[in-house]
């Protein structure tokens, strides 16, 4: 019998329809692996799999009547550890959080995963509240990178990415405030998407504000595609949430990327130093696009780097997150997240709203930028994963995370659509990311130049 951890949804979905295997088979084999890679990756806070068993059962019995709930039906799928699902504490990755209390609520993209017949296997690991571009926390310790464990998973989104790429699942919820899919997938040699903002519903809502998507992150755009087709329903929680979307994701994967303008960044216009292995592969996957009929040129987006003003709008947020807790709670704060906390509470209501003008500023400048493109394509990451529990590399004299992230945040102060896309490996056969980002509300051109990519990406390149 085929390894089903190896399968992806679409496939598994297909094999359930045929009767080839049943959702017992394949949720029993993502357990499996999820337990077997834990000790090593610690991918995971916690494990459901009685509840993930009994979910399969009943999606096998559907499938024999022939009567599946929905579009993922018998599908494992795993659920960071920041969104709410119902029968599983949802701590966060702190300490401060107590397990007490009846969990009794799904977050949106939960539930419309749980209508569609999805199979939950568990929870994976995040940073505290998320905070930071690595995944570790005072809660579950370090999660480690799948093709290196001595390196970082990247993050806050690490706990899923590993998952996804050891096949403990072949579907996972992760959000993004500043890359926070798109990082580990990068490091982890996965793909994920950061919807634009408001596409998948948020509930409740994040501190970090309008910054925080929730996203799907899988090993390719066609199971992307199929999730976001799930998790993109309205749910009137979210106040700020889009509509419906008018089109099926999965529905314009095939258009390819012929005819499509396409600028290429490999630097930001020389703002961004970018390690060689990352800048030959990121190059060699944008020449298999020119290859596939798209009209690409280098190009560079009109902005200078908005550090200090994601800083302003994340540090806040991070402060209003711990603004009710006493100075024991404190204490028990990842060191780092108490540092930013205590700066963004300094901050007055004129920084934020000044951090805002700059915020606006730059969407302006991408709103013109894509008139005359319908995607920008930039590395990921400028560097591949480095040692694992450090914010920073090593020797880099970075202070933050945000130091070695300069390709992602600038999109979650637009709100755009954003995508890693694993386009082969550097010379230590560490991954690499290329990033596309489209015009908000374009998510299907980015998924579309990520499918193109999928179909002529050679492993190991």
């Amino acid at each position: 019998m085929r390894d089903l951890t190896a399968l992806g949804a679409v496939q598994l979905v297909e094999g359930y329809r045929k009767g080839e295997f049943s959702p017992v088979e394949a949720t029993r084999a993502a357990l499996e692996r999820a337990e077997e890679i834990q000790p090593e990756v610690n991918a995971f806070v916690r494990l459901t799999g009685e509840e993930a068993l009994a979910q399969a059962r009943e999606s096998a019995d559907r499938w024999r009547r022939g009567t599946p709930a929905g579009l993922l039906d018998g599908v494992p799928v795993t659920v960071k550890d920041i969104l709410l699902m119902r029968g599983s504490p949802t701590l966060k990755g702190s300490k401060v959080l107590s397990e007490k209390g009846c969990w009794d609520e799904d977050a949106p993209s939960v539930a419309r995963l749980r209508e569609h017949g999805a199979v939950f296997l568990g929870k994976t690991t995040t940073p505290e509240f998320g905070w930071k571009g690595v995944t570790d926390s005072p809660l579950s310790g370090v999660t480690r990178n799948p093709h290196d464990p001595t390196r970082t998973a990247g993050g806050s989104s690490g706990g899923a990415a590993a998952a996804v790429a050891l096949g403990a699942g072949p579907l996972a919820l992760g959000t993004d405030g500043g890359g926070s899919v798109r990082i580990p997938a990068a490091f982890c040699g996965i793909f994920a998407l950061k919807p634009t903002y408001g596409r998948v519903p948020l509930y409740p809502a994040s501190a970090f504000g309008t910054l925080a998507h929730v996203g799907p992150m899988t090993r390719n755009a066609a199971d992307a595609a199929l999730m976001l087709d799930v998790i993109g329903a309205p749910d009137a929680r979210d106040w700020s949430g889009a509509a419906a979307s008018a089109v099926s994701y999965r529905g314009v994967l095939q258009d390819g990327v012929r005819g499509l303008r396409i600028a290429y960044s490999p630097s930001l216009g020389g703002q961004v130093r970018v390690q060689p292995g990352v800048a030959a592969a990121v190059r060699r996957a944008v020449e298999r696009l020119a290859g596939l009929g798209a009209y690409v040129e280098e190009a560079d987006p009109d902005f200078t780097d908005p550090v200090d003003a994601f800083h302003t709008l994340w540090f806040s947020g991070a402060a209003r997150v711990t603004q009710q807790l006493g100075p024991h709670q404190r204490e028990l704060l990842d060191p780092g997240l108490r540092e930013i906390c205590w700066l963004g509470a300094r901050y007055s209501a004129l920084d934020y709203l000044a951090a805002v003008d700059v915020r606006m500023d730059l969407g302006r400048r991408m709103g013109r930028f894509h008139e005359s493109y319908d995607l920008l394509v930039t590395p990921t990451l400028p560097v591949t994963a480095f040692e694992a529990g450090a914010e920073v590399p090593k020797g880099s004299g970075y202070r933050r995370w945000t130091g070695w992230t300069p390709f992602t945040y600038p999109f979650n102060l637009t709100q755009q659509p954003a995508a890693s896309v694993p386009v082969g490996v550097d010379a230590d056969g560490l991954p690499v990311g290329l990033q596309l980002v489209a015009a908000r509300h374009r998510d299907d051109l980015v998924l579309r130049a990520a499918h193109a990519l999928d179909g002529v990406t050679p492993s190991g390149s």
